[in-house]
């Protein structure tokens, strides 16, 4: 994918919002502020000297969380870039980046 093409998407256009998150941004936003609690909540584990298996469960428990986060995004870049027609005429380019991105959540870990 040229990264010219995914540029040009990324901007914000005057008209109207280019992402598809927009109107769950404030619900994306208190999630990722939940992880991030969670996040610290793991460094007090390690500072506190915590047994391991307990911080285990709690980085699975953050791992699942934010796959739910990704799981939104993608779907909410599907409708709104793919669906909505927001490719502007490109949608084979979107296509593949959205299939880049899944590729890429599927090579974790």
């Amino acid at each position: 994918m040229p990264a010219a093409t995914t540029r040009s998407h990324r901007s914000a256009s005057k008209s109207g919002p280019a992402r598809g998150y927009s109107a769950t941004k404030d619900q994306l936003a208190s999630r990722l502020a939940r992880i991030e609690g969670q996040v610290r909540g793991i460094e007090r584990m390690v500072n506190d000297d915590r047994y391991c298996i307990e911080i285990l469960t709690q980085i699975s428990a953050i791992q699942a969380a934010l796959d739910k986060v990704a799981l939104g995004l993608l779907d909410d870049h599907a409708r709104h870039c793919l669906v909505g027609g927001a490719a502007g005429g490109k949608p084979e380019e979107m296509t593949e980046e959205l299939m880049g991105a899944v590729g890429r959540l599927m090579r974790r870990g």
